[in-house]
């Protein structure tokens, strides 16, 4: 290739050099074609230029048209401004993430959103199409063999706190019933967490109690008094069943404690926490557990009107009617530590609960290593309680205004006002028992500690909206009760493995941040939902418990 490239180069060479020798013969001549190859090519150049500028007349010089490129100019810098505009906003929505809002110490400020109309109550429709079926049947025929027929006591301990002393209350009943037992009024068993010495009676109508069930189950107040050592029961391997795997079903205790009881002719079962299972039993013992929780556990009269009290406050906090939300807020110290999940805070603060920690479950807790992946995993799972401040971007997201009235029911928050200070913030009317009663109104129920609890359950089973934000017995039972009493209440349940994954995500805008959460929790808020197997009785009570209307 090089080669002929030469050649050619040559024979071009040959080519020109007669003229070449003429001109050097002749200069004038040179110098004539020399200027008129400029003239050419300066006509040339101006002719592409000005075929150029022909496709952009409006910048043409020519006085014609001056009028009309101004106009065109115009037009032309009103769309970058327009464009940049949009460009700034568009930039200015990917910064403002969720969790960001607009951060001032630890304030969050998040952009007000539109009220829904269904803001306070679930659609109409989905209200009216179940009712209660649990209840006594007036009239009917008592299924209850004769006294002398039962096949012997059985005795429990409800541990726990009240709400699982709730459910242990309502198993040993169905229990009972399926064994043709005779049930002992229950023992509330002092907590080593709650260190409350409450009895039965000092929470719940007795009377109302044994008389509601009297055709389902033989329950008397205390121990027969033909059985004269009482200390035996719960100390004495003879007297004590202690092999009843969780979530037994109702054959089990046929096959297994039924002989037993009948041998002995009174028998403690220990442990009972969640000892009876729920699709393995037969629908009409389902059915009686519900009677149990909704009708025959009542509380005291006392508990019943002061907390029909607050809820009074709640509902006239503005000076005329409103609705109110609850809100059951678990973030205590206990429940941080418990979940072992990473929550924002100083150093400090983060060495302090990795001792407590240490201290409280020295076998989870190990040499600390794994402890980082198994929070982001818990995160990712929606398994961690949510913070104060979380909490408050998803209830103004839903579109909670900031003059929305709310009761919270929670024990003392980890990291005290600081922590609570982006909710408070945003949703100042913000309350709780201890702010809306006098110290001389509540100082009656603090004798027991499970006399406050029974408030904070009231007043939230009373409420327009209830919120929760963990798992727990105490919200399972507010929301099952809610179902139960006909869907008409909104019961939001959040969906923290979505919220975690839009949390965490910096270029989701405000915007779509709004959508997801009111698009997710459309169907989170109590609405009728089929049962499913290994279902929970307590948080969705429709199937065995609820009739089509």
């Amino acid at each position: 290739m090089a080669e002929l490239r030469h050649s050619s180069s040559l024979g071009s060479r040959a080519g020109s050099s007669p003229m070449k020798r003429d001109d050097t013969a002749s200069p004038l001549i040179h110098e004539q074609h020399a200027d008129d190859d400029d003239g050419r090519s300066r006509h040339l150049f101006r002719d592409r230029v000005r075929s150029i500028w022909s496709y952009f007349p409006f910048l043409s010089d020519d006085p014609r048209v001056s009028q009309q490129n101004s106009r065109i100019s115009l037009c032309l810098a009103l769309f970058v401004v327009v464009a940049g505009l949009i460009s700034i906003l568009s930039i200015v929505n990917h910064l403002n993430a969720p969790y960001l809002c607009k951060k001032d110490g630890i304030v969050l400020h998040c952009p007000r959103v539109k009220e829904a109309p269904s803001l306070w109550e679930n659609p109409y429709s989905a209200t009216t199409s179940w009712k209660p079926c649990a209840e006594r049947r007036l009239g009917g025929i008592s299924e209850l063999p004769p006294e002398n027929e039962t096949n012997g006591y059985i005795f429990i301990h409800a541990e726990g706190g009240l709400n699982q002393q709730r459910i242990a209350i309502c198993n040993a009943v169905a229990v009972a019933k399926i064994m043709n037992a005779t049930l002992i009024l229950p023992v509330l068993k002092q907590d080593q967490i709650w260190k409350d010495q409450t009895k039965f009676e000092d929470i719940f109508d007795v009377d109302h109690f044994i008389d509601y069930l009297k055709d389902d189950v033989r329950i008397v107040r205390d121990i027969p008094d033909w059985f004269t050592d009482k200390s035996e029961l719960f100390s004495s391997i003879r007297r004590t069943v202690k092999n009843i795997p969780k979530y037994a079903p109702a054959q089990f205790y046929i096959d297994n404690v039924l002989p037993r009881i009948k041998e002995k002719k009174i028998m403690a079962l220990k442990p009972f926490v969640d000892r009876l299972g729920y699709d393995n039993v037969p629908p009409e013992i389902n059915r009686l557990r519900c009677r149990v929780n909704y009708h025959a556990l009542k509380f005291l009269p006392e508990i019943e009107q002061m907390s029909d009290l607050l809820a009074s406050r709640m509902k006239n906090r503005t000076g005329s009617s409103n609705p109110y939300m609850a809100l059951h807020l678990r973030f205590e110290k206990g429940m941080v530590g418990l979940s072992f999940c990473d929550f924002v805070g100083t150093r400090e603060e983060k060495a302090k609960m990795a001792e407590y920690r240490k201290k409280e479950w020295p076998r989870r807790y190990k040499n600390g290593s794994h402890l980082w992946q198994l929070a982001l995993q818990k995160r990712k799972e929606g398994r961690c309680p949510l913070e104060p401040g979380e909490v408050a971007v998803i209830l103004r997201a839903m579109g909670y205004p900031k003059e929305t009235q709310i009761y919270v029911a929670s024990g003392q928050v980890y990291g005290g006002q600081n922590r609570m200070a982006p909710l408070r913030n945003m949703f100042p009317n913000l309350v709780t028992k201890e702010e809306l009663a006098s110290q001389e109104e509540l100082a009656g129920f603090r004798k027991h500690v499970t006399s406050l609890a029974a408030l904070d359950f009231l007043v939230c089973l009373k409420s327009d909206v209830f919120v929760m934000t963990h798992g727990g017995n105490f919200a399972k039972l507010i929301i099952g009760a809610r179902r139960y009493m006909g869907h008409r209440y909104k019961s939001i349940k959040p969906d923290k493995g979505l919220m975690s994954k839009s949390f965490g995500d910096p270029y989701m805008g405000w915007a779509s941040f709004v959508e997801d959460v009111v698009v997710t929790h459309q169907t989170r808020t109590g609405l009728p939902e089929e049962t499913f197997p290994n279902y929970d009785l307590w948080e969705n009570p429709l199937t065995p418990c609820m009739c089509k209307a």
